[in-house]
């Protein structure tokens, strides 16, 4: 299969963000490997999100902890396997320049990218100022081929005695400077559902909410809250790997009596 021009690929991303209905949000599933990504693109949704803890599970790493070189192989093998515009999860960037990020992302093919303002090196969160302006590097790099989701994350790494509102005055902080900054869509992960109207009133771009669980809200129920994109991390990876336990318990092997000699 072959996938899109990178220009043509990233204005097609960014046009499903726009013009939809409450109730109607975008719904991309994340495939952690080429197999995946067929079955998402072959079911008819119209674009993919890779999830970095998802390709890091299938690479057999923890999640944060795969070598860039690895993402970006898996990145390029899932986009290489469709003929959707696909998002990649690249985290906090892997501490590459903003050039050299840019270059490695579009030579994968992605048309759109996932950035978090978390520090791993701290275990909190980068200063909003300074990863506004690696949003705008980026954005300058990329000019407009790829579509930024820029990762608000607040609700992650706030600390144990940030109270709701001062997460959510935060979180408004952060989405309109990484806006100016020239992100396409803010997500804040991890708001609470009952939150998303005010974040999306408040940033006033394309809200992307994680459907992470699935006996919470479903993703009609979150476009109806605000959330303008959805997304699943590794749930659906997690999903699947249980569904696989559940049909090795039905195989009913023979008896395993060792090797035979």
């Amino acid at each position: 299969m072959t996938t899109p021009p990178t220009t043509d690929g990233a204005r097609t991303l960014r046009a499903l963000h726009h013009g939809r209905e409450p109730g109607d949000p975008l719904v991309l599933p994340g495939p952690w490997d080429a197999a995946s990504a067929r079955i998402f693109a072959d079911a008819g949704f119209p674009a993919l999100a890779t999830p970095s803890a998802g390709i890091a599970a299938s690479l057999g790493h923890r999640d944060g902890h795969t070598p860039p070189e690895e993402m970006f192989a898996a990145i390029a093998r899932i986009i290489r396997a469709v003929d959707v515009p696909v998002s990649a999860d690249i985290e906090s960037g892997y501490g590459l320049a903003p050039k050299e990020l840019v270059e490695r992302l579009l030579e994968t093919g992605a048309v759109g990218c996932n950035l978090e303002d978390s520090d791993h090196a701290t275990g909190g969160l980068i200063e909003p100022a300074r990863q506004a302006d690696r949003l705008a590097a980026v954005r300058a790099e990329a000019g407009e081929d790829l579509v930024i989701n820029a990762r608000v994350d607040t609700f992650v790494r706030g600390g144990p005695d940030l109270d709701p509102e001062t997460a959510v005055a935060a979180a408004i902080d952060r989405g309109r400077l990484y806006v100016e900054a020239g992100a396409d869509c803010v997500y804040p992960i991890f708001a609470p559902p009952e939150l998303l109207p005010r974040l999306a009133a408040a940033i006033d771009v394309p809200l992307n909410a994680a459907a992470f669980d699935p006996e919470g809200p479903s993703p009609r129920e979150l476009g109806r809250l605000g959330a303008t994109r959805i997304t699943f991390g590794p749930r659906l990876l997690r999903q699947t790997m249980a569904e696989a336990g559940n049909l090795v318990k039905r195989l009913d092997p023979a008896p395993q009596n060792g090797p035979v000699s």
